[in-house]
């Protein structure tokens, strides 16, 4: 799709978005919920938010850990603004500042932070699916449904990286290769190369999401009286919208309509459903914003 058409139907989004919440609950009484919060609540969820921007540094940095050697505070900064972008543009154009951020900061050709981060969005992808399974456990599925979806979902990352390593090393013993298949060896070269590495990068994830997902779990459950399983199946669906073709400037509009369609086969109302999502959502993006300006303070280096 056009780039301009992208953010014509991304503004689009985001100004129908917002006329509707005034009609549908008017802004003033949908915010009112926050003059009620204790600010000690929100702080243990901004912690764990700023928990999970940490460990996400730490999952670049460690899997990019020769071209970032000594320089954490950098890869903190490359985070943050990465972050900022790809919360708040349409469409996940934001994706695309990784390779530009990655180049200007630590001299990583896209060829190689391209397939790295579409390595990273394949493990979240695969952790947020493991805790869907598990807030199913005891409300929409029987234990035995849970254990074995589980069994059949859980290898997918091991095997996507038994079968690129092999797909790696069978090019690199032909010569005569086309355009093509040196493109596809050297796109291949960013992703791990070594079981340690891919059980690092596992690892990484797994904590990030959970303290990610705490957070929005905390949130939530501040505006509506929900249960866990429920909250956590919320902020999954959310987070899950960030994958569609199609979505407003923030997310606005889809990142709720993901939050809604987690809670309803819990048995919440809509109406409640709606507006704990809206402010969940605010809450997402102020500690975005937050990140962003953040990362203004902190140092830039260049390579070399």
């Amino acid at each position: 799709m056009n780039p301009l058409w992208r953010l014509l139907i991304g503004v689009a989004i985001l100004v129908g978005f917002i006329a509707f919440v005034e009609v549908y609950f008017g802004w003033r009484a949908l915010l009112a919920p926050w003059r009620h919060v204790p600010l000690n609540q929100i702080g243990i969820a901004t912690l764990l938010s700023l928990a999970s921007y940490w460990l996400r540094a730490v999952r670049f940095y460690d899997y990019f850990r020769l071209e970032m050697a000594g320089r954490f505070s950098l890869c903190i900064k490359l985070m943050l603004q990465h972050n900022l972008l790809n919360n708040l543009l349409p469409m996940r154009a934001g994706e695309l500042s990784f390779p530009v951020l990655m180049s200007r900061y630590f001299a990583v050709p896209a060829v190689r932070s391209m397939p790295a981060l579409l390595w990273f969005r394949l493990l979240d992808l695969h952790m947020l699916g493991i805790f869907a399974l598990l807030a199913f456990q005891s409300t929409l599925w029987t234990w035995h449904w849970i254990v074995a979806s589980l069994i059949l979902w859980s290898p997918l990352p091991w095997l996507a990286f038994h079968f690129s390593n092999r797909w790696r090393r069978w090019l690199s013993r032909h010569d005569d290769q086309s355009r093509l298949a040196r493109l596809s060896g050297r796109l291949l070269q960013g992703l791990p190369q070594e079981a340690t590495t891919f059980w690092r990068a596992y690892g990484w994830t797994a904590v990030n999401w959970l303290a990610k997902l705490g957070a929005f779990v905390w949130v939530l459950r501040l505006f509506i009286d929900i249960g866990y399983p429920a909250a956590w199946m919320g902020s999954i669906a959310g987070d899950l919208t960030s994958v569609l073709p199609i979505h407003g400037v923030a997310g606005a509009g889809t990142y709720e309509a993901g939050v809604v369609a987690g809670l309803l086969p819990y048995g919440v109302a809509p109406q409640p459903a709606l507006a704990a999502a809206v402010n969940l959502h605010l809450f997402l993006l102020g500690t975005t914003l937050a990140g962003g300006a953040i990362s203004i303070f902190i140092g830039r280096q260049r390579h070399g």
